[in-house]
């Protein structure tokens, strides 16, 4: 059981709504539940790795990858602290990460190799942060909102079973066929006045068009698309248009791609207790912009591997790679991919005779049609204001029950964005929205986080 799509729960605790439903539905383990578990304070940073292989093939110091990751979590703490600052002294986050190491590089003592040792260490957190950010380059992602992302305490934790095993219990509560799949959505017409034969004499303001040509009137409509899908179809999808800011700030917000690569071996090559594998490019530093040769090196944007929990006899990696590399890597063959990681493998090990892996599988968001990328992320020149101007229902001067088009998502909720618990409240929030527009006496049933 591998997850292609969202893998684990961010910050397992009692205020995540991810977490509580699924402890409701009996869907994690004793562990995953404990008290202690949900105490983990990560700052939502990744743990450090069990292993480090450079390229030249060699280990790299445990120790000195501890070092390296103080620094630059460190400064990532700090480029929260700019959050209400009046100004800030550089636009991105990358930006001021940059500025701050080449100011600790001029105090490092030790000998020339070990100095781009260190800076070889650091440009592999960078692409980590990328994978964290769902972007290319933190150079995109904009320092003064960037401490709005809420880090909900708790240690990062799976389903044994899948992420479905969540949504299959959430939809068994539906009536039989409430939910109606394969039919791609065309075009959603609003503020119009719509028939439907099976309610004389009634209009709706909006009716939701699919490719098929079928037409379903109706009084509102959520949308919870991608934003990648949403920047795709801007001037299709929405008939009239939608407002200028609103598409303004759907223009804005960043949308990138962290795809996974899943590599099945006969037998592991690591250690029994191995969690993560660090890989670690020499001669590469974050200090110098180096336009990504994606034909010839576009993996070396892999940050590495995490260690699946074995099942029976299946040992898997599970890599992970953001940004155009990984949308390169989309257009490669399975084959292709295989070759090549199979090589970085037996570079990094120091093991030319390393078995290659015998299956590859692999996500490919950015292609997707339905999502065209995987999370959003607050870029440079846009802030978290953007978001709240996503969340808002049409039309914008609605008055009670004539609320429309109603969105929803997680590039909808400003501190939870790129996140499963965001994309959840984010729908109880235009549910509730209706809910209050249609039932106001009914008592909510459950408390909204």
């Amino acid at each position: 059981m591998v997850e292609v799509g969202a893998h684990w729960i961010h910050g397992p605790s009692r205020g995540n709504p991810v977490f509580q439903l699924a402890a409701e539905y009996g869907l994690l383990g004793e562990k995953e539940l404990s008290e202690e578990n949900q105490l983990v304070e990560t700052g939502g940073h990744v743990g450090l790795p069990s292993v480090s292989y450079a390229s030249s093939g060699a280990r790299v110091s445990l120790q000195l990858v501890a070092e390296m990751a103080t620094l630059f979590y460190g400064l990532i703490d700090q480029t929260r602290e700019f959050l209400h600052a009046a100004e800030t002294p550089v636009p991105s986050v990358g930006e001021y990460l940059k500025k701050e190491i080449g100011q600790h590089v001029t105090g490092w003592t030790e000998d020339e190799e070990t100095r781009k040792l260190k800076l070889a260490i650091l440009n592999s957190f960078f692409n980590l942060e990328c994978c964290v950010s769902g972007t290319h380059s933190m150079d995109l992602v904009a320092l003064a909102p960037f401490g709005e992302y809420t880090v909900l305490p708790g240690l990062d934790c799976t389903f044994s079973k899948g992420y479905q095993g969540l949504t299959n219990c959430m939809v068994a509560s539906l009536p039989e066929d409430t939910v109606v799949f394969e039919k791609p959505v065309k075009t959603i017409h609003w503020n119009g006045s719509f028939q439907e034969a099976a309610f004389p004499g009634e209009t709706f303001p909006v009716s939701v068009e699919c490719e098929d040509g079928d037409q379903f009137p109706v009084h509102h409509v959520i949308v919870t698309v991608p934003l990648g899908f949403l920047k795709e179809h801007l001037d299709t999808f929405f008939d009239p248009p939608l407002p200028a800011e609103k598409a303004e700030a759907i223009r804005k917000i960043g949308f990138g791609t962290n795809n996974k690569i899943f590599l099945e071996f006969e037998e592991p090559f690591w250690e029994p207790d191995c969690q993560l594998i660090q890989l670690v490019w020499d001669d590469t530093s974050p200090l110098e912009d180096a336009p990504p040769a994606l034909q010839d090196a576009w993996f070396r944007k892999l940050i590495g591997f995490v260690v699946l929990p074995p099942f029976a006899s299946v040992h898997v990696l599970c890599g992970f790679i953001a940004g155009l590399e990984s949308e390169f890597m989309e257009t490669l063959s399975d084959e292709e991919v295989l070759l090549c990681l199979t090589q970085v493998l037996r570079r990094m090990t120091g093991n030319p005779r390393l078995p290659a892996p015998k299956s590859v599988l692999r996500s490919c968001w950015h292609s997707a049609p339905y999502t065209r990328g995987s999370y959003s992320y607050v870029a440079v020149g846009s802030t978290g204001g953007d978001l709240d101007l996503l969340a808002q229902p049409l039309p914008a001067d609605s008055a009670g029950a004539q609320l429309q088009i109603l969105f929803a998502g997680e590039a909808t909720h400003r501190t939870f964005y790129s996140t499963t618990h965001g994309a959840l409240l984010s729908g109880w929030r235009e549910a509730d929205r209706l809910l209050s527009l249609w039932a106001p006496q009914v008592q909510q049933p459950r408390p909204r986080l």
